[in-house]
């Protein structure tokens, strides 16, 4: 049997487009005023990938990042994992095509779809490669061009939501840190609650589905809310229980940027500084499976995030899903 192995994160990317959409501008194109947003949202900015541009174009950007500052060469990469809800093409998926970019030939290459929930899966089944010894060396991507599927003229959804990828490279390490528990959830009964109705083989696209608008995201906020502060919470709550933690032994608790809102009522009833929860929706809003690694990132780059330190991640989103991990740094 293989020896097991831990998995700690050597390296990180982000990739964020140039163009910003302000509140401001919202208010030229829908029914809609800045106070509003913030207040509902904490949202003041967010990024839209400019035109002639992709998926893979973000991803790329953000995973060469990661790689440099890993010190690894492409060629040395075993497994590329993309999640994302808005690949360049139903097929072939992103990963490859983000392979190919790279010229890593050696790494098997997919795409995972768990909607903002994707980047805390797509990290935990890149864990267990490594953990049972079958690959040293795997990218993992969560990356998504949402203004492409966003409609622009429903103002209950056009608000929220932003474009950007974040990258981390895994490792097999020996020494007492990296991944230390995990949980995932899936209730698919609450799927029409966040979902694109059209362009599947259920709704193919036609002259109807695009004249009824079926192409972009419809979602029920009311009780993607609901839900989100419940599975937060309970995730969480799992966590630290199973590693018989409390939330001040926290350093970190990095949590999917998706209302303002609701990392307050966590971050507030965990009793955590502001410092603890980092937050970077107010500049790039809801980037879905984005969100946690380019927070990460931008936490090392500012040289805040230090070794040893312990790391919570709780996402949520369609599907529905949920999940969390915890590692330490």
């Amino acid at each position: 049997m293989n020896k097991a192995f831990n998995t700690i994160i050597i390296g990180t990317g982000a990739a964020l487009p140039d163009t910003v959409i302000t509140n401001r501008d919202l208010e030229k194109m829908v029914d809609t005023n800045d106070q509003w947003i913030v207040s509902r949202t904490g949202i003041r900015e967010r990024r839209k990938l400019e035109d002639g541009l992709s998926n893979v174009d973000l991803t790329e950007r953000a995973s060469r990042e990661a790689l440099e500052r890993a010190g690894l060469d492409p060629s040395e990469l075993d497994m590329i994992i993309v999640a994302t809800v808005t690949p360049d093409y139903p097929t072939p998926s992103t990963s490859c095509l983000l392979q190919a970019r790279l010229k890593a030939f050696k790494a098997a290459a997919v795409d995972l779809s768990a909607g903002c929930t994707g980047f805390v899966y797509a990290l935990t089944v890149g864990h267990q490669f490594i953990r049972s010894g079958t690959y040293k060396n795997i990218l993992v991507v969560g990356a998504e061009v949402l203004s492409r599927v966003t409609d622009w003229k429903d103002r209950s959804t056009c608000v929220l939501f932003g474009d950007g990828a974040g990258a981390a490279v895994l490792a097999p390490t020996e020494e007492d840190r990296g991944i230390m528990s995990f949980s995932l959830h899936a209730d698919g009964r609450g799927g029409k609650l966040l979902m694109i109705p059209g362009g599947g083989s259920a709704l193919p696209a036609s002259e109807e589905s695009l004249h009824n608008r079926m192409h972009f995201i419809k979602m029920n906020g009311n009780e993607i809310f609901k839900f989100a502060v419940k599975a937060v919470d309970e995730n969480l709550s799992q966590l630290m229980a199973r590693e018989n933690l409390k939330p001040e032994d926290l350093d970190y608790l990095f949590l999917h940027q998706a209302n303002m809102r609701i990392i307050e009522y966590i971050r507030k009833r965990l009793k955590l500084p502001p410092e603890k929860v980092p937050v970077n929706i107010d500049r790039y809003g809801n980037t879905s499976s984005a969100t946690i690694p380019v927070a990460i990132h931008e936490e090392i780059i500012a040289g805040r995030m230090a070794e040893g330190d312990l790391v919570a991640m709780v996402a949520f989103g369609a599907g529905l899903t949920w999940g969390g991990l915890l590692m330490k740094w």
